[in-house]
């Protein structure tokens, strides 16, 4: 079996495209006689010539040209999968799943550190509700979750145990209104324990709406028509955490867990720990 050459081929359309030996000697960063001596080896190797004087002019032959539709397709072809194979702008893809009421300030800080590290792994961030996120976890969706629950899954690990806390408006006054006015997210894992504690504590209430967002909840507490409740440390800036000074019940503390793959690649591994640290340190 005979080869062509590429590097022939290329030489051969850098002559015919530029018009001559000269130019494509340029072209192709070799010396005149180089190129000269590839297209002599490639007419040996096929056979035919590839061109012909015609007057002053030196042109294609029938077979030149010919074989100039396919040295085009296959010099091209070359520096695609040449381009594709060695291009190590992106390495690798992974999913994380993040509750909305802990992106911030976890997720820029960890994205941030991580980017710096492995710029060519892209994160597809997920951002829903612990339930939904452990669902897709399981369906194998998602690569890396954390959790915000009471307890821990089997698989899982316990980065930290924070207080949940009610949240109202700045100088707000709804957590003084009788009954209680309290607002809550339809999806949220927080709100039956908290209408619990209400109850055993003989404390009358209100659920004013339940949101379809955290952000549609927010902005009702915001506005002291309602309370919410927020993990300690994690509510946004326009929300507080309310001093009712035993008025309101004490919610306990909750779990922010961690779950990731059973066989982590190198990325997976580095970013499970950059979530670990970022967590316990907050």
């Amino acid at each position: 079996m005979r080869n062509l050459d590429l590097t022939s081929l290329r030489s051969f359309v850098a002559v015919v495209e530029s018009g001559g030996v000269t130019r494509a000697a340029k072209a192709v960063n070799k010396s005149q006689s180089a190129v000269s001596m590839q297209l002599k080896r490639l007419e040996d190797l096929l056979g035919v010539a590839l061109h012909e004087r015609r007057g002053r002019q030196n042109v294609l032959t029938e077979a030149g040209d010919q074989l100039l539709v396919d040295a085009k397709r296959m010099v091209a072809l070359n520096d695609e999968v040449f381009a594709r194979m060695t291009d190590h702008a992106f390495e690798g893809k992974i999913a994380l799943g993040v509750p909305s009421d802990i992106i911030y300030p976890i997720v820029p800080m960890v994205l941030k550190i991580f980017a710096a590290e492995f710029s060519g792994v892209q994160v597809q961030l997920i951002s829903s509700y612990t339930s939904t996120l452990k669902e897709k976890f399981k369906k194998g969706e998602i690569d890396i979750i954390l959790t915000t629950e009471a307890e821990l899954d089997a698989g899982g690990e316990t980065l930290k145990q924070t207080s949940l806390r009610w949240v109202g408006a700045h100088n707000g006054k709804a957590w003084c209104a009788e009954p209680l006015p309290y607002v809550s997210n339809r999806y949220c894992i927080f709100e039956n324990s908290c209408l619990r504690a209400l109850k055993t504590a003989g404390i009358s209430f209100e659920v004013v709406s339940h949101a379809d967002s955290d952000r549609a909840a927010e902005a009702m507490v915001a506005a002291d028509i309602a309370v919410t409740t927020r993990l300690e440390g994690y509510h946004p800036s326009h929300l507080e955490c309310i001093d009712s000074k035993g008025k309101l019940p004490d919610l306990g503390v909750q779990k922010i867990n961690i779950y990731g793959p059973l066989q982590e690649s190198d990325y997976a591994q580095r970013l499970m720990d950059i979530l670990r640290k970022t967590v316990q340190d907050i």
